[in-house]
């Protein structure tokens, strides 16, 4: 801030709009400066600073002429014209009625400048400390915004939406770090010391955020495609390191006794494999220990090629092998006993009751189906007194057996044939021996598999027979002392009219003539028990011991009687 000068200034001279004195020639009888002094003459001490403007004249001196200020948002005129145009000439301010004198533009008074609206900051921060020389707006390529109701618009001024035509950029500007900044110019008129504009350096800070954006969007998407990777590997691959499962530690103790695991970790110990080679062939089935000495029973259609000269292999659950012998079997019953000798530690399976056994009671089954040993299979009791017939390849029919028989749907196959039917107390209630095929039921040593219908003989009926056998090598059968008509489609068995050879179809002195039962009668019923067929009545005699007592329905003419007899035994021819 300058010093206030004494009132007068000899020299002559007028401030110009830079600010900068320049010496001007006064016309004669007239004083060319303006008294505004605020102390004696002759006192050399500071004046408060006045706000630049145009110097204060005579009264009636005329007025110099001055550039209106600029609207705001208005690009501002340029305040001092080209170089290359003549200095215009304004009259110079009168005093005393001096004639006008002629004093060029660039040392005219400058303009008043206008006064912002607000109260002045007392931080002198501009626009309200002190601002530099007034630089014109740089070029603004936006429309201008409409002023201000009541806002007065010097002439020329474009209408709204008008685009400002480019403004020369004015050279450098005085005044310090301020010099550059004009409150009342136009949106983008303070241009930075690098030559960009505001505009200029928001498009390039949007740039610099438009590539940080970009950036991290590779960075997201290379992020996204690494974590998908390895989720990939570690949902397929568990890892992407060396896989290691966890594990749960075994079960301590044992299993159930009742659970099929339990009856299987009983029973399989007592459990044989058969291989067996004869004249006829070679024939595969299963056994069990009967007792400590040897003995094992079996289906007699399993060692039939053996009573001609041929071998028996016993394969141990254990894997041990050992030769056996056959001791004796029975068509009839479809069961026979071999021995085995030198071995120790056997583990004879016990024998249950299969009177008490009741239908849908758990089973398990064990054999080795196919030539596969210690094979475990489970089911129920389908049914109780099923009667059937199997085999009969041979002419005479000799080899038919008639079995009162156990029905399971536990899967048995060829290869179980003689494998033990044991109940939930690992207690043989029967002896495995044929399946149901295509056209009736078969023995297992049939090449069909299991469709659920498996047929075991009970084992009290094979305990009668494997102790006959064992102790005499050949076991009796259960009679009546008749010979029925195989080919009676009737209801019931019918007593022949003949036996074989041409004798009398009732034995004399048997149990049937001892109870009046004549040639040509048909029996109905045993112990209550309907019967459909020959083969059924013979199925349920030989269900029962030689001795037993038997109630008999018998018809004869129309008429229906009941005879109570017991049974005789005969030896198998």
């Amino acid at each position: 801030m300058d010093k206030a000068k004494p009132t007068g200034t000899p020299d002559g001279t007028v401030p110009d709009a830079t600010g900068d004195s320049h010496g001007t020639a006064a016309e004669p009888g007239g004083s060319a400066t303006a008294p505004d002094a605020s102390t004696s003459p002759g006192a050399d001490v500071a004046t408060p600073p006045r706000p630049v403007g145009l110097t204060k004249a005579d009264p009636a001196a005329e007025p110099v002429e001055v550039a209106a200020p600029t609207v705001p948002g208005q690009a501002e005129e340029a305040a001092v014209p080209p170089a290359t145009e003549p200095p215009a000439t304004v009259p110079a301010p009168r005093a005393g009625g001096a004639p006008d004198a002629v004093v060029p533009a660039q040392q005219q008074a400058p303009a008043e400048r206008p006064r912002p609206l607000h109260a002045p900051d007392p931080y002198s921060t501009p626009p309200y400390g002190e601002p530099g020389p007034w630089a014109p707006a740089p070029p603004v390529q936006r429309p201008v915004p409409t002023p201000a109701h009541g806002t007065y618009l010097p002439p020329g001024t474009p209408a709204h939406g008008t685009p400002v035509p480019p403004v020369p950029e004015a050279g450098p500007a005085q005044g310090g770090e301020w010099g550059r900044y004009d409150p009342w110019a136009a949106p983008g008129a303070l241009v930075a010391e690098s030559g960009g504009g505001p505009g200029e350096r928001r498009r390039d800070r949007r740039a610099g955020r438009g590539r940080l954006v970009g950036a991290a969007l590779v960075l997201a998407l290379v992020a996204g495609a690494v974590g998908g990777y390895v989720g990939m590997r570690l949902e397929r691959h568990g890892g992407l390191g060396t896989v290691e499962l966890e594990q749960t530690s075994g079960q301590a103790g044992e299993r159930a006794p009742d659970s099929v695991a339990g009856i299987a970790a009983r029973t399989l110990p007592g459990v044989v494999t058969l291989h067996v080679s004869g004249g006829d062939g070679g024939a595969l089935g299963t056994g069990f220990v009967l007792d400590g000495r040897g003995h094992i029973l079996t289906n007699q259609h399993v060692v039939e090629s053996a009573s001609d000269g041929g071998s028996i292999r016993v394969t141990f659950n254990g894997g041990e092998t050992a030769r056996a012998r056959l001791v004796g079997g029975d068509p009839g019953y479809d069961l026979a006993v071999v021995k085995v000798s030198g071995v120790s530690g056997l583990t004879p399976l016990p024998l249950g009751d299969s009177d008490d056994v009741r239908v849908g009671d758990p089973v398990v089954a064990i054999g080795a189906p196919f030539d596969l040993a210690n094979t475990v299979t489970s089911g129920i009791i389908s049914a109780k007194e099923r009667p059937i017939t199997a085999g009969g390849e041979k002419g005479d029919r000799t080899d038919i057996s008639y079995v009162d028989a156990l029905q399971t749907d536990a899967p048995i196959n060829p290869g179980n044939s003689g494998g033990p039917l044991v109940d939930e107390r690992a207690r043989v209630i029967g002896i495995n021996s044929a399946i149901h095929a295509a056209g009736g039921p078969a023995r297992q040593d049939d090449s069909a598999g299991s469709v659920g219908l498996g047929f075991a003989i009970p084992v009290n009926q094979a305990k009668r027979v494997a102790e006959e056998l064992i102790n005499h090598g050949r076991a009796t059968h259960p009679v009546i002392g008749v010979t029925l008509d195989m080919g009676y489609e009737g209801e019931g068995a019918k007593v022949g009219g003949e036996a074989a050879g041409g004798g009398p179809a009732v034995t004399p002195g048997g149990p049937a003539d001892r109870t009046d039962i004549a040639a040509g009668d048909v029996i109905t019923e045993v112990d209550g028990v309907p019967v459909a067929s020959g083969e059924e009545l013979i199925i349920k005699i030989r269900s029962h011991r030689p001795g037993d007592r038997l109630a008999l329905a018998v018809e004869r003419d129309g008429e229906s009687r009941r005879v109570t007899l017991e049974l005789g035994s005969s030896d198998p021819s």
